[in-house]
């Protein structure tokens, strides 16, 4: 029994063989990819995460500004005589509750 093989059956049997392996090869890419994006997620979840944190934290400094902003405009105005000696003393008490309350946090 003998088989004959010509050119052009041989280039077809070639072309066919690097289509399995391409195949085989995006297979194993769309895999790793599957893998990548998965990992990606994650990241971003965890992103997401501590940006919620540090606007939750950002609001609390943006308080304690505006706490820390009327205590100084009060011990200004007292200086000035503008105000009793009494509620000059309880804004400055309030403001350093206000900035011990930023650290009682952490």
């Amino acid at each position: 029994m003998e088989i004959t093989l010509s050119l052009k059956d041989m280039g077809l049997i070639l072309m066919g063989s690097g289509l399995i392996i391409l195949i085989i090869y995006c297979i194993v890419l769309i895999k790793n990819l599957i893998d990548s994006v998965k990992l990606t997620n994650k990241i971003l979840e965890d992103s997401q995460v501590i940006t919620a944190i540090a606007a939750e934290r950002a609001k609390d400094v943006d308080a304690i500004v505006v706490d820390v902003a009327e205590s100084v405009g009060s011990i200004a105005d007292a200086i000035k005589g503008n105000q009793s000696a009494v509620k000059a003393i309880a804004s400055i008490v309030n403001s350093l509750g206000a900035i011990k309350s930023l650290f009682d946090k952490k």
